[in-house]
């Protein structure tokens, strides 16, 4: 059975949970496995770490401390906005999730977490960060 090493191309199914239990995000839902080559960005070192060495078939649960998974949050991530910039399509009302264009013209999610007169907080971090993370992989191929 091929084993994952760097650089291995890898087929699997995942889910991510916090610790109640809650799913965060998962390939269930969709029924399609996640491919991904190992060290190509698609996930943290952290999580690739996770991997190394599972073999095809293989299914395996890691507990992931913040700083190991999606970091603390950062109050430099945290914005405050004109409100006139939320209009149209993107009101400004709390709990909303807009993409803003980033630097490099890739697209940054923001949640909106407070809208107070013509001031609009948006916090940038990960919604993960700061939570302790349970990663559930099944191990459908490895090439």
């Amino acid at each position: 059975m091929a084993q994952i090493i760097a650089n291995s191309e890898v087929i699997m199914h995942f889910t991510i949970k916090l610790e109640d239990g809650s799913v965060a995000d998962s390939t269930k839902t969709s029924g399609k496995p996640a491919k991904l080559v190992m060290g190509d960005g698609s996930l943290t070192e952290n999580f690739e770490k996770c991997l190394l060495g599972l073999t095809e078939g293989e299914s395996a649960s890691f507990t992931l401390e913040p700083e190991d998974a999606f970091g603390q949050p950062n109050p430099d991530n945290v914005q405050h906005m004109d409100r006139s910039l939320f209009a149209g399509d993107a009101p400004a009302e709390e709990g909303t999730i807009i993409a803003f264009s980033g630097p490099g013209g890739q697209e940054i999610p923001g949640l909106i977490t407070e809208v107070a007169g013509e001031s609009v907080t948006v916090d940038f971090n990960h919604p993960l960060a700061g939570h302790r993370v349970i990663f559930d992989v099944e191990i459908v191929s490895v090439a």
